[in-house]
């Protein structure tokens, strides 16, 4: 079984992290640009996590056979620095244009405030610009208001809904989003957000249409594993292989293929060869290289 986790922050793991995920049957992740606990002060910062999320961090996890790929976008929280968010959205269009870019995300609210709103409706302008689907956060407090008012600024930005995820959903905010045309992205993580046992519910209630796995993976108490073992859990609870296939690869594959920059095709096996470089620097560290 192969597997797809389109929501994981990679540069907050390790390449033990990368071994594991490969041994699990992911042949292919989506990063997110996100908070990484330490708000940013200059926009020089946020350039340079940038670029390492189109460069080193593809780089790397190609040396252990995954294919990389990303979202570009203002997070919410560090969207309420008005000054530092007004100079990243002077640079964000150059990243859109980007190889390896799929989205914009992710975008939308932490404190619904008047600033996340105005960076959340300028970012869907710059996706629709740009071609691009859009990767929305849903709050982790007033989880319901925050969707409800997420799902408002879709509808009034006039994008596809078929273009837009809204993730972190839970039980009580997916029935919202599955009255709209979105995608459904849902969160598994340990003691919070969902669980595989949770998930595997929502899946037998609604079914499998635009719904979307992920472990949003970061610097906190996570598990980049979660995909592989919301599989082994719907198996359990009796879906088949291609059900499984369908909901943990072909859709957020097909989700981010709106980007016109990945495809199921584009998956296939990478050559992996580590004693490549990057910029003269190693991902390895004491480990014996593989190579052809």
């Amino acid at each position: 079984m192969q597997y797809f986790d389109p929501h994981i922050h990679m540069l907050s793991r390790t390449t033990d992290d990368y071994e594991h995920m490969a041994a699990a049957g992911i042949i292919g992740v989506v990063e997110p640009a996100f908070w990484q606990g330490q708000p940013r002060t200059h926009a020089g910062t946020f350039l340079d996590y940038f670029d390492s999320l189109v460069g080193w961090e593809r780089f790397r996890a190609s040396q252990f056979g995954i294919h990389h790929y990303c979202t570009m976008g203002i997070n919410p929280k560090e969207a309420n620095n008005v000054p530092l968010a007004e100079a990243v959205m002077e640079a964000l269009p150059r990243y859109c244009e980007k190889d390896g870019v799929v989205a914009v995300g992710e975008i939308g609210y932490d404190d619904m405030t008047a600033a996340e709103e105005r960076f959340f409706t300028a970012q869907m302008r710059l996706a629709m610009d740009h071609d691009l689907p859009v990767l929305i956060h849903t709050p982790h407090r007033d989880k319901k208001r925050g969707t409800e008012r997420s799902i408002a600024i879709v509808r009034e930005s006039g994008i596809d809904e078929e273009r837009v995820i809204i993730d972190h959903l839970n039980e009580q905010t997916l029935p919202l989003v599955m009255e709209t045309g979105c995608w459904r992205g849902h969160s598994i993580y340990p003691h919070t957000k969902m669980s595989e046992e949770r998930m595997v519910a929502l899946l037998q209630r609604y079914g499998t249409e635009k719904m979307v796995v992920n472990s949003a993976a970061d610097w906190g108490r996570s598990d980049p594993l979660k995909v592989p073992k919301t599989g082994r859990a719907m198996a359990a609870a009796g879906f088949d292989e291609a059900t499984i296939e369908k909901v943990l690869f072909h859709n957020p594959v097909d989700f981010y293929a709106m980007s016109g920059r990945i495809s199921r095709e584009d998956l296939g096996p990478i050559s992996v060869d580590q004693t490549r470089l990057w910029e003269d620097n190693s991902v390895l560290r004491g480990q014996t290289p593989v190579v052809p």
